[in-house]
């Protein structure tokens, strides 16, 4: 990951970082389908932070998210927390100003954009320290699984897993055909509730299934055209890289408007999924065409957002005058 833009820092030995630092990171897409916690695509949609360190105390003011605690607890507080002492450097005061635009509770990374925010800047501040896989490293500890916030991290389409209980990830930039349109509904469902409805155990079968479409759609979302054959179009090959039988068959029961919106979109032939664990949908539309008609997909209940690929992830910006 190269983390660009403006920084002022200062840290020298044994003493707390000071200075202030913004950022821009992208909300994201997990699973698509088959890539149960693995797959994750950033998305075109910011949260904007801004991290000034001060001597002592802590001020937070957040923008565009009612229900985020205004204190210790705030996650992107407790991930820069976490990131010096990782880095042993001392706690210092912090004015932290966030302006929320990733729905929360909606599937869409919003815990793993705080928890990068937090991350990526305590190590800017401190003179980046971590590196890559630190920084992924860390932020996986912190969310506990490395799908978004390698996204969140990276950019583009990543596939994340664990060498040796370590996280790693890779990326590629899918084309800028691919046009994800996102259906934001307004109710709400946690990770955990959604992780519940999940097995302990599933047919031999199903995980095949699996393994051959988390392939395909690797291969659909790649920037190289998709060998002449039969099926060969990049649209037929996400509508059927994005089947899935390992946590959509059992969560979509408890989330039957997102069912009925994915059942839709995918019989007018749009590839669509849940957006991690739902309540969101996201369609990967191929071209305006595609996208136009996943947005013409009547979707009651819905916010729909036509959106692009991020390609960059998290990155540094020009602080300004409320920085």
């Amino acid at each position: 990951m190269a983390v660009r833009g403006a920084t002022e820092t200062g840290t020298a030995a044994g003493e707390a970082p000071a200075g202030a630092v913004r950022l821009l990171v992208p909300a994201s897409s997990a699973n698509l389908g088959p890539g149960f916690d693995a797959l994750g695509l950033a998305l075109g949609l910011y949260d904007d932070v801004s991290v000034r360190l001060t001597s002592t105390g802590l001020t937070v003011d957040t923008i565009g998210a009612d229900t985020v605690p205004a204190d210790e607890a705030h996650l992107v507080v407790r991930s820069i927390r976490a990131t010096f002492d990782e880095l042993g450097l001392p706690q210092p005061g912090l004015a932290l100003r966030c302006v929320n635009r990733i729905p929360h509770g909606r599937g869409l990374g919003s815990s793993a954009a705080a928890i990068v925010a937090g991350v990526v800047a305590a190590d800017a501040l401190a003179g980046s320290l971590l590196g890559p896989a630190g920084l992924l490293r860390v932020a996986t500890a912190i969310e506990g699984h490395p799908d978004n916030v390698a996204a969140a991290l990276l950019g583009g389409l990543t596939v994340a897993w664990y060498e040796a209980g370590v996280p790693q990830a890779v990326r590629v930039a899918p084309p800028a055909e691919v046009r994800p349109v996102l259906f934001v509904p307004s109710v709400r469902q946690s990770t955990e509730q959604a992780r519940g409805a999940l097995p302990e155990r599933v047919p031999h079968a199903d995980a095949a299934v699996n393994v051959g479409r988390a392939a395909l759609l690797a291969l659909a979302l790649s920037a190289a055209e998709p060998a002449a054959g039969e099926g060969a179009d990049r649209s037929k090959l996400l509508l059927a890289a994005t089947e899935d039988r390992l946590h959509q068959p059992y969560r979509l029961p408890a989330q039957p408007a997102s069912a009925d919106l994915v059942a839709r979109l995918r019989a007018e032939g749009v590839p669509a999924a849940l957006s991690g664990s739902g309540p969101s949908v996201v369609a990967l539309a191929v071209g305006g065409g595609q996208a136009a008609a996943a947005i013409g997909v009547p979707a009651p209940g819905f916010s729909v957002i036509p959106l692009t690929v991020d390609t960059e992830g998290a990155r540094l910006q020009p602080l300004d005058s409320k920085g």
